[in-house]
């Protein structure tokens, strides 16, 4: 059943927790909250819009940064998410998926004093875009730090090459069956339904925690045979215990799954690629954050990625996270094999 409290009134209520508190951060959560409504709709309706497929520039598919091809609904939800988090005071910079350098925000022009805000945001604003053609779960990943430098000046790569510990707030947007929200500020986990017959999040999921037995690991199959070793034993003990694989492609939804039934995903380096495939910045940490806040735990391969510090703005690294139990048999699968990163 939904609950009583829509996002922005949790947030707030939140915030009175926190000594000193000067309502940034709960302006920030609830502008997110916003853009996701926003993004949802189009999702939504995608199929009807003409908006599926692959974003043509000069008659050819358009690539981000990564070299990956761009959807029309990644290029949609990228200009929404950066108009909303642009139009906020509070935020200094964004880093997105789907531009190759920082997008500074200056707010000198909006009164005196105003400057530069004291947050920056990792964010994915679409995750698993690809999915949407074929009417699968996507979503939205997102990562708040506060800024180390001048409030004066631009945004540094700095403010944001920070570990996943030093975040302070995290959370996800998963388009769905239903749209959920779902975030951290450090306090545990909640999540938030979207009632499109009011416009509004409603907590639907307070105190988010991994049960205490996991049901399903997730990771692609077809990497098995490439990937670091102490994997491939793993996902064999896995099997073994009667645990189900479930894959969707899309982070989010598989991260959401595991957190909700117990388990573990997986996209470890691979012989060819031993850096993995994900991004530190905005899928990675954000992630981590919240599976701890959840009672779960992450790795970079052996490494606790919540104290990681990232070196690049679009750096990629492997990901292990989910259920604490089965993250630490799989680290001790991965020491058998005398693994060093």
């Amino acid at each position: 059943m939904i609950g009583a409290n829509t996002l922005q009134e949790f947030v707030v209520a939140r915030q009175a927790e926190f000594a000193g508190a000067t309502g940034d951060l709960s302006r920030l959560l609830t502008d997110i909250g916003t853009a996701a409504k926003m993004v949802n709709r189009h999702v939504n309706s995608a199929g009807l819009s003409g908006i599926l497929g692959t974003h043509q520039e000069n008659g050819q598919g358009s690539q981000n940064v990564q070299g990956e091809t761009q959807q029309k609904l990644d290029v949609y939800a990228d200009d929404t998410f950066n108009r909303v988090l642009g139009s906020c005071l509070k935020v200094g910079g964004i880093v997105s998926e789907e531009q190759p350098s920082i997008i500074h925000v200056d707010h000198s022009g909006r009164g005196e004093g105003r400057g530069y805000g004291k947050y920056v945001v990792c964010i994915d604003p679409l995750d698993g875009s690809s999915n949407v053609d074929v009417n699968i779960s996507v979503g939205t990943i997102f990562g708040i730090h506060r800024r180390k430098s001048p409030l004066t000046q631009p945004a540094e790569a700095t403010d944001f090459l920070q570990p996943a510990k030093d975040l302070v707030a995290a959370g996800y947007v998963l388009y769905g069956s239903s749209t959920m929200l779902v975030y951290s500020t450090g306090c545990g986990v909640n999540g938030f339904t979207f009632d499109p017959s009011i416009g509004e999040f409603f907590l639907s999921h307070p105190d988010m925690k991994y049960p205490e037995a996991s049901t399903v690991y997730s990771i692609n199959d077809a990497n098995l045979d490439t990937a670091v070793p102490g994997v491939k034993p793993y996902v064999k003990d896995c099997r073994s215990r009667g645990l189900t694989a479930r894959y969707t492609g899309a982070l989010v939804a598989d991260f959401h799954r595991n957190l909700i039934q117990g388990g573990i995903y997986m996209y470890p380096g691979s012989t060819d690629k031993p850096e993995g495939k994900l991004r530190m910045l905005y899928e990675a940490q954000p992630l981590a954050f919240l599976a701890n806040q959840a009672g779960g735990s992450t790795r970079c391969h052996l490494h606790d990625l919540l104290h990681v510090t990232p070196t690049s703005l679009h750096q990629r690294t492997p990901l292990f996270t989910g259920h604490a139990e089965e993250v630490q048999n799989l680290v001790q699968a991965m020491d058998a094999q005398t693994l060093h990163v």
